[in-house]
């Protein structure tokens, strides 16, 4: 069972979307999908923003309302396979909490970003080349791919391409805007989950 783990500030708005909307796009496949904030107050639920456009995505209603918040802890990041950031300040205090996370935390947007520049191909040969060939080793091969482009894929004109905007106690539009930058780049990582679980349509 892969475990990904997403990661905003008060788990509230961005990372539970972010983990809401992936579980429904890999459903029926061996993942489990947790969130957390850096500065999580636990227990709190989503905003009433997030949780209706959670909703208008496709989220049920039951599993948005009965969400709280959770504070990000060494412990539960340890058994992260994949840490999906909702920014870059995020995913630095992941790998200052955990320096063994370095090439497995991305921004969504990042992550969305070097994986839209390869072709299955490469990622499936970053997945058999793991030594051992079971989930969480041919996730961790093709995330060690996708690392490395960081060193050849060129920048982003502003590092803010890299960001989730952050809704909270703003506009609509704003909810809006935050959304659709998180629903864009998840198929990225519904892409890579597949390859790594996946062969010829059947799981490995």
């Amino acid at each position: 069972m892969l475990k990904i783990l997403t990661v905003c500030t008060g788990n509230v708005c961005r990372s539970p979307i972010a983990e809401q909307l992936l579980a429904e796009h890999l459903k029926g496949l061996p993942v489990q999908i947790e969130s957390a904030g850096t500065r999580a107050r636990d227990g709190m639920g989503m905003t009433a923003e997030a949780t209706k456009f959670a909703i208008a995505l496709g989220v049920p209603e039951g599993l948005a309302a009965a969400h709280q918040a959770r504070y990000l802890t060494g412990h539960r990041l340890a058994s992260a396979d994949l840490a999906l950031a909702m920014a870059r300040d995020h995913r630095r205090e992941i790998v200052e909490l955990n320096p063994a996370f370095l090439r497995k935390t991305f921004t969504v947007r990042e992550i969305h970003r070097l994986v839209s520049t390869v072709g299955d191909g490469a990622l499936e040969a970053a997945a058999d080349s793991a030594r051992e060939q079971t989930h969480g080793s041919r996730l961790a091969g093709i995330l060690a791919y996708v690392a490395s482009l960081r060193g050849t894929v060129p920048p982003p004109n502003t590092l803010e391409v890299d960001d989730v905007i952050d809704p909270f106690g703003r506009s609509l539009r704003t909810y809006e805007m935050s959304v659709s930058q998180i629903d864009e780049a998840l198929p990225s990582v519904e892409r890579l989950v597949r390859l790594a679980t996946l062969r010829g349509g059947s799981l490995i």
